[in-house]
């Protein structure tokens, strides 16, 4: 089962306890000012100071990453994390004993939308698309989009593993609804949860888990 749902994020200086049926998001608001490669270097550092406050370490763990790339902390197995950033917003889930994917996109890029939906996205979607008024169809396959992203993260996979091959219903407005068909290697559309993020204006954000729900805990970091 699916649910899209916006999260309130509360401001907190150090992580609560994180129950195992919970998933923390944590939003993290950058330097504008700061060059890419500073962002990303920022991002990390503060992935690292969260998962040593959540193992209760003094140092950050040793980040690895599996053949599909996805980060892990061979130290912390009973830790899954997911780190995603836009200019300078940043999003980090955590969680235990559940594989998790995070997203997040930037409303204002300047991409050519059709082509891209018809070459990456099922029939269906790029259907629903083309079909929106031109003033949605952007917002539409952003949305899509980190509900895509997020859904591969989880599954430790890139695009390469194929963004048709999780495929979702769009309503009317074009927002996406519900998972409609995935790969068979993915389970099926009821095993998946999702949660619509929107950490800030402007930015468009989804966390994606296989498995039974989880109390999704929102929470703003101070820089």
């Amino acid at each position: 089962m699916q649910h899209f749902i916006e999260d309130a994020f509360a401001a907190a200086a150090l992580p609560p306890p994180l129950a195992a049926d919970e998933i923390h998001v944590w939003h993290l608001v950058l330097d504008a000012a700061l060059k890419p490669r500073e962002i990303t270097a920022a991002s990390h550092a503060f992935l690292g100071r969260l998962l040593m406050a959540y193992a209760n370490l003094d140092a950050p763990p040793a980040i690895a990453r599996s053949e599909r790339g996805k980060p892990h902390a061979p130290l912390l197995p009973e830790l899954d994390f997911n780190l995603t950033h836009a200019r300078e917003q940043v999003l980090v889930a955590v969680a235990r004993e559940q594989a998790i994917g995070i997203d997040l996109e930037r409303v204002d890029r300047e991409i050519e939308i059709e082509d891209i939906a018809r070459r990456y996205f099922s029939p269906a979607e790029a259907d629903a698309i083309e079909a929106l008024a031109p003033e949605r169809r952007l917002a539409s396959f952003l949305r899509l989009w980190t509900c895509k992203e997020a859904v591969l993260k989880a599954l430790g996979e890139g695009i390469s593993f194929g963004l048709d091959r999780v495929a979702f219903a769009l309503d009317a407005e074009g927002l996406p609804t519900a998972i409609a068909a995935v790969a068979e290697e993915a389970g099926t559309p009821g095993d998946w949860q999702l949660v619509r993020l929107d950490p800030a204006s402007g930015f468009f954000g989804s966390l994606a888990w296989r498995g039974p729900p989880r109390r999704v805990r929102a929470f703003v970091a101070a820089a």
